[in-house]
């Protein structure tokens, strides 16, 4: 970091902030003794959705967001929770370095973090990522859903240390 005074290379950190998604940092030049601050972001790489007709346009974290909410309204799913999915999409594909997605991938990974967080949603959501067009659709995911629950698993595991 160079100093916009003096123009030297050293200087030293004072205070750290973080402020929405980034740092403010207030920093004193070595040489100069001249104070300023830097604001400092994380870049996160440019992901491109490949939607299912082929085309491609820029990943829109408020689109995912407002997708959820549609699934969700009604249903005590906070917003923190909402937040904390997209965030987990986001970090995903920047932490396997990948600049395309599916939008099929970004469905499932999503519907991955709502089954643990609320059936209902679940269901809504996957309603219109899957494009059910029929009561049976919906019939396999509510069977789906409950094959797959935390409490049915349980369920097993104690039935399997009764038989032992």
């Amino acid at each position: 970091m160079k100093c916009p005074y003096c123009g030297f290379f050293e200087n030293k950190v004072i205070d750290s902030r973080p402020k929405d998604d980034r740092i403010k940092r207030r920093r004193e030049c070595v040489k100069c003794g001249t104070r300023f601050t830097t604001v400092e972001m994380i870049e996160k790489p440019l992901l491109m959705v490949e939607k299912r007709s082929g085309m491609y346009e820029n990943f829109d974290r408020n689109k995912l967001i407002t997708g959820i909410f549609n699934a969700i309204k009604k249903r005590p799913v906070t917003r923190d929770q909402v937040n904390d999915i997209a965030d987990y999409v986001e970090n995903y594909y920047a932490n396997e370095l990948k600049s395309v997605a599916k939008s099929k991938e970004i469905g499932e990974l999503v519907l991955e973090r709502l089954r643990g967080i609320d059936a209902i949603a679940y269901i809504r959501f996957a309603s219109v990522y899957e494009d059910f067009t029929d009561i049976a659709s919906f019939v396999a995911v509510i069977s789906e859903l409950e094959h797959k629950s935390p409490v049915s698993a349980g369920a097993e595991k104690l039935e399997v240390n009764e038989n032992e």
